[in-house]
């Protein structure tokens, strides 16, 4: 459990950190990228769609990190989110005839990364699912549900 929470931890930063950089520096988040924001409606844009959008991908994931049952929802989100990515660019690499090495080349070695660590996390939690016993008939009383606190508790 330790392991798949590093892992979306690392994962709500990289998304929070990002989110937050095109929020508040758009024209350079999306040179970093090749794109021009000529338009008023284009930055509204991209602050809204990369910045906005990768912001609330950060918060449900850190809201994940307070609840075991979201954990690995967070990691089916993070490996389809980042392995489609992943795919799409390198299939337009590949019908482009190639990548240049810069800013694109490294989000997609982070997101085939980030996605082969969400992959092993939740493989692993499912490992011990599995390998738990479930509780014996001889026992007392049987377990309790865990108790569910609101998400915005303590924030």
């Amino acid at each position: 459990m330790l392991f798949a929470r590093l892992v979306l931890l690392l994962q709500a930063l990289v998304w929070g950190g990002l989110g937050l950089l095109y929020w508040i520096r758009p024209y350079e988040m999306a040179n970093l990228s090749g794109m021009l924001l000529m338009e008023p409606s284009s930055v509204s844009d991209a602050r809204v769609f990369y910045g906005g959008h990768q912001f609330a991908l950060a918060l449900f994931l850190v809201f994940a990190l307070r609840r075991r049952l979201l954990v690995r929802p967070a990691l089916i989100l993070v490996i389809l989110v980042q392995l489609t990515l992943t795919l799409s660019r390198l299939l337009i690499a590949w019908t482009e005839g190639g990548m240049e090495v810069d800013a694109q080349l490294a989000g997609v070695v982070y997101r085939g990364a980030i996605s082969a660590l969400a992959i092993l996390a939740l493989y692993w939690l499912e490992r011990q699912s599995r390998n738990r016993t479930p509780p014996t008939s001889s026992s007392k009383e049987p377990d309790e549900p865990e108790e569910h606190r609101a998400d915005f508790e303590g924030l």
